[in-house]
């Protein structure tokens, strides 16, 4: 059976942590800032875990 291969956009989008969560990035952060209050466009900066929901299936497209 062929290895499986990683999906280099998810790759790209999502990465590991130390205790093996996946980290994402929030989406949404280069465009209609202008309503946005200071305090939700610097959360906006901060990288954010990937929902328990979609962990497996994020999981499998990242697999190394």
């Amino acid at each position: 059976m062929p290895k499986q291969k990683t999906r280099k956009s998810a790759a790209k989008r999502f990465s590991l942590t130390g205790t093996g969560k996946i980290k994402r990035n929030k989406a949404n952060h280069s465009h209609m800032l202008v309503r946005r209050s200071n305090s939700a466009k610097r959360k906006m900066r901060q990288p954010d875990l990937v929902d328990s929901s979609e962990e497996k299936r994020v999981r499998r497209m990242i697999i190394k």
